[in-house]
C-alpha cells in the first residue's frame, strides 16, 4: 500500500513515511515522537532498521522461491499458493520499499510521474495480492481437512491450481490499479502537491472505505470462517473418535450389553468338549450361543489388530489436522494485527483530512502492513519440515559453490 502520511519539516524531524500534505500540529511523525532532540540518532536508527527489514523480507521470500525451484517434491497444490505469496512479498521487499527509501528521507518524489504511478500500482497490487493469497491458502487447508476425498482428486491438477493463482492477481489488480491510473482525469482534484507521490483518491474516504472492505474486511472474515470451521470439524471428530475407541474396547472384550462376560481360551476348549456330552445335546439353545461366543473369542486378535491400525491412521490424520488448524489461527491473528489498524486509520484520515490523529500513528500502521511481508515466510513455509529441508539444501549448495572459488 502507499503511505498515507503528511508533510513534515525535515529540519525538525525525519518522517518515517514522508508522504506529507498537511502541516497541522497533529501531524507529528513517528521519529519526532520518539526522539526530537537527536535527529542524527533517529536517522541512524531508521537506516539500520529499514536496511535490516529489507534484508529479512528479501532473503526469507527468496529462500521460499529457490526451495520450490530446487525441490520438485514441494510442487503440490498448497505449496504453489505459498510460492504465490512469496512472490508478492519478495517484490514488496525488493522493489516497493527500496524505491520508497529516498522519498522517505527527502520528502520529495524525484523519480518522475511515470515511475510514481508504477510504484503505486505495484505496491498496492502486491499488498492486495498478498492478502488474497492468505485467503487462498486458508481455503486450501480448509478443503484438505473437511473434504479430504475431493482435495486428493484436485491436488495434482496443476492447471486448476495455476488458474486459482492467476485469479488472485487479476482481482488484486482490479481493486486499485484502474483508480491510480485514471482518478485524476475524472475527478480533477489537484490538491495533492506535484512533488509528492500519492494517488488521486488520497482524500476520497468513500473509495478508501470501499477498498478496505475488499482488501481487509472480507479476507479477514473469510479466513476467520475457515479457521472456525476447522475448529468445529476437528472438535467433532475428536469427540467421535473417543466414542469409537470406547465402543471398540467394549466390543473387543466381548462385553454383552445385558451381562458383561469374557470368554477365555480355556472356556473355549471346555465349551467345545461339553458340546459332545448328552447334557449339552439336549439343550439345543445353548449350542449356537456357545459356538458364537467361543468362535468370536478366537477371532478377536485379527479384529483387534485391524481396529488398532485403523485407529492409528485416524489419530495421525487428526493430529495433522490439528496442526493445520493451529497454523491457521496464527494466520488470522497476524493478518488482523498487521492490517486492521492501517485499514481503519487510513479511512479516518481521509475523512478528517489529517486533523484527527497524530501522524506517527499512521506511520506505525503503514509500516506494520509491510512488516507482514517479512513475517509471512516464517509463518508459512518455514514451519514446514519439507521446506526447511529444501532451504538447507539450497544453503548447502550456495556455501559449497562459494567455498570452491579461489
Amino acid at each position: 500500500m502507499f503511505p498515507y502520511t503528511v508533510q513534515v519539516n525535515m529540519k525538525l524531524v525525519l518522517s518515517l513515511s514522508g508522504n506529507a500534505t498537511n502541516t497541522s500540529q497533529a501531524n507529528t511523525s513517528l521519529v519526532d515522537a520518539i526522539d526530537t532532540q537527536n535527529p542524527q540518532i533517529a536517522m541512524i536508527v531508521l537506516v539500520t532498521v529499514v536496511a535490516f527489514f529489507i534484508f529479512v523480507t528479501v532473503l526469507g521470500n527468496t529462500l521460499v522461491i529457490l526451495a520450490f525451484i530446487e525441490d520438485k517434491r514441494l510442487r503440490s497444490r498448497s505449496n504453489f499458493f505459498l510460492l504465490n505469496l512469496a512472490i508478492c512479498d519478495f517484490f514488496i521487499g525488493a522493489f516497493c520499499i527500496p524505491l520508497y527509501v529516498p522519498y522517505m528521507f527527502t520528502e520529495k518524489w524525484l523519480l518522475g510521474k511515470f515511475l510514481c504511478k508504477l510504484w503505486l500500482i505495484v505496491d498496492n497490487l502486491m499488498c492486495t495480492a498478498s492478502a488474497f493469497n492468505v485467503v487462498l491458502i486458508s481455503y486450501d487447508r480448509f478443503l484438505s481437512v473437511t473434504m479430504a476425498v475431493v482435495y486428493r482428486s484436485i491436488d495434482r491438477k496443476h492447471g486448476q491450481t495455476v488458474l486459482n493463482m492467476a485469479l488472485v492477481w487479476i482481482l488484486a489488480s482490479l481493486l486499485y490499479s484502474p483508480a491510480i491510473i485514471s482518478w485524476e482525469y475524472f475527478d480533477g482534484d489537484k490538491s495533492i502537491s506535484e512533488d509528492l507521490c500519492l494517488p488521486g483518491y488520497f482524500y476520497a474516504w468513500y473509495f478508501l472505505l470501499g477498498a478496505s472492505i475488499f482488501d481487509f474486511l472480507l479476507p479477514l472474515l473469510s479466513i476467520s470462517f475457515f479457521n472456525l470451521s476447522l475448529y468445529w470439524n476437528i472438535r467433532s471428530r475428536s469427540r467421535k473418535k473417543q466414542h469409537i475407541v470406547t465402543s471398540s474396547i467394549d466390543s473387543n472384550l466381548g462385553v454383552s450389553p445385558s451381562r458383561p462376560y469374557i470368554i477365555s481360551d480355556r472356556d473355549f476348549h471346555d465349551g467345545v468338549k461339553d458340546l459332545k456330552t448328552p447334557q449339552y445335546k439336549k439343550n439345543k439353545r445353548s449350542i449356537p450361543l456357545c459356538l458364537k461366543r467361543c468362535f468370536f473369542r478366537k477371532g478377536l486378535p485379527l479384529h483387534r489388530d485391524q481396529q488398532t491400525a485403523t485407529n492409528n491412521v485416524h489419530v495421525i490424520k487428526l493430529s495433522r489436522d490439528k496442526k493445520i488448524a493451529k497454523s491457521l489461527s496464527i494466520l488470522v491473528c497476524v493478518f488482523g494485527i498487521c492490517w486492521a489498524p492501517y485499514s481503519l486509520l487510513m479511512t479516518i484520515r481521509a475523512a478528517c483530512h489529517d486533523n484527527c490523529i497524530a501522524s506517527y500513528w499512521y506511520d506505525v500502521t503503514f509500516w506494520l502492513l509491510w512488516v507482514n511481508s517479512s513475517i509471512n515466510p516464517f509463518l508459512y513455509p518455514l514451519c514446514h519440515e519439507s521446506f526447511r529441508k529444501a532451504f538447507a539444501k539450497v544453503m548447502y549448495k550456495y556455501i559449497k559453490k562459494n567455498s570452491l572459488k579461489p
